[in-house]
Order: C-alpha cells, then structure tokens, then sequence
C-alpha cells in the first residue's frame, strides 16, 4: 500500500493509512525449512485426524522419528489456526469481549440453497511459506459461494469474503461458524446482524457441528493443493481460484446425486422460482 516514490512522504503515507512507520519498514523473518517442514506434516496428519491434539499430534510424529516438544506443537497449531475438534478444557474460550451465539442446526432439515452458510479457515501451505484461507459454504449444495487468502489471522478477510458472497446470491436465512475470535468479532457479526441473518456457532467439542466445510479442507487439500504446490501467494491464488471452479463447475458429489455444486445450487433455485402465468 505504501508507495515510496510517491510526492508523500512514508511517513505521511503510514499516518493516512492508520499504521505505525515502523511497520512499514518491517520484513518479517522468513521460515526456516525445517519448520515449514514441521507445518506442512501437521496440517497432513490434521486434516486426516481433525480429533487430535497436540498429545496425539506429538506421538504420531515421534511415531515417524521426528522428536518434537508439545510446547512448540500447541504453538504450531495456533499459527496453522488449528484446535482438535474433541472437548476442550476451559483454558480454550473465544475472545472474553465477544458474544458467542447458540447453535442453531441441530435437528434442522436443510435441503435448499440459502438456507444455511458456513465458514472456517483452513492453512495452505506453498513451496516457500504458507497462506489462510477463508471460504463461505452453502450448506445443501456444497457450492463455495466466495473465498479469500490472507498472510494473518486477521478478521478483515473473512468480512471481505463474506461481503463478496452477500452481493452475489444474495442472502441466507443462518450463517454458521466456529467460535473462533474472527468469526465472534463485531465487523463479522454486524454484517450478519444487517442483512436480518441468523447467526449460529459450533459447540464448544461438537466435531461434527461445521462438517461439511471440513469436507471442503479435505477435498481442496488433498485432491489439489497438495497435488499443485505453488511457489508464492499469486501463484496460490490463481491456484485455488481453478480450485474452486473444478469443484463448483466438473466435481460431481455422490451426496448430490452425482451432481456438481453448481448444478444443485442453480437447478433448485429456479426450480423453487413461482412459472409465469
């Protein structure tokens, strides 16, 4: 965002924008190999093991003779956005300063497009380095309705994706989410709350509460991202943007019968359309 050959001074530039000067001058320090190494094996074992902790965790990769203190597993996962989906001891909460909203589909028949989204963000590795993304979920159809990439844990990416799925279908009666902090921070909420939609957080320990956008990580994982390493955030990007058109557009679903997400999607929607006198 900063430009340094602009008539403004970086200085200038830093007060406009709301950032500090010495952010703009800060290179974060890259990651050592051995590390990204580290990374890229557990978001393996955990996309295929999405019940384990750091415990577990741990043993599996002593198991392949990789030596490594729990410590420095939990602080792994916490860059990797990662926490198993069993039960939890109370030292795991959400943000203290954020509401956390009920549970709203247990027991819900959900056969319709727009009637529930939901949310996560999952980590993508590269060659280099690694990536977040965030993708809104139509919960019937399967169809990945937006997504966005992100360098940081932060909340204003999954908004942006969110805004993008808003303007384009329209909006849904629920939106589900985890209880993590970006999804339970107000400027995600208060877009929710605008458009009058309902909003709905996983249990606390409930492993199948978000399912089927785990099912989205495992697909997207294992049937491209790991098969199409890419060497930085743009190729990343172009990477998943085919991604995610394969899997709307040629992925026939055996839960849809057979279907592709976009055949499902669109063909209930105009079918639920009243026919023209």
């Amino acid at each position: 965002m900063i430009a340094p050959g602009s008539e403004l001074s970086v200085a200038r530039q830093a007060k406009l924008l709301g950032i500090s000067r010495s952010s703009v001058y800060y290179r974060p320090r890259p990651e050592s190999q051995e590390e990204l190494d580290l990374l890229k094996r557990l978001d393996e074992l955990f996309t295929e093991n999405p019940m384990y902790g750091s415990r577990r965790l741990q043993q599996m990769l002593k198991r392949e003779g990789v030596l490594v203190g729990r410590r420095r597993i939990r602080r792994l996962m916490k860059k990797l956005g990662l926490w198993a989906v069993g039960p939890k001891p109370d030292t795991s909460k959400p943000h203290p300063e954020h509401k956390v909203y009920p549970y709203l589909l247990r027991g819900l028949t959900i056969e319709r497009p727009n009637h529930v989204w939901a949310t996560d963000i999952t980590y993508i590795r590269m060659r280099h380095g690694f990536l977040y993304l965030c993708a809104i979920l139509d919960w019937a159809t399967r169809k990945v309705l937006a997504w966005r990439l992100s360098n940081t844990l932060t909340t204003d990416f999954c908004t942006a994706a969110l805004t993008e799925a808003l303007a384009r279908y329209g909006t849904p009666e629920i939106f589900n989410t985890d209880q993590g902090s970006q999804f339970t921070s107000a400027e995600f909420t208060d877009v929710l709350k605008a458009h009058g939609i309902q909003i709905s957080m996983d249990g606390r320990g409930c492993c199948h509460d978000n399912i089927f956008v785990e099912r989205l990580w495992w697909t997207v994982k294992h049937e491209w991202v790991y098969l199409r390493p890419c060497e930085n955030g743009i190729e990343q990007k172009q990477s998943l943007a085919e991604c995610f058109d394969w899997y709307n557009r040629r992925r026939p679903h055996q839960s849809l019968n057979w279907q592709t997400p976009d055949e499902t999607y669109f063909g209930a929607r105009d079918n639920a359309q009243p026919q023209a006198a």
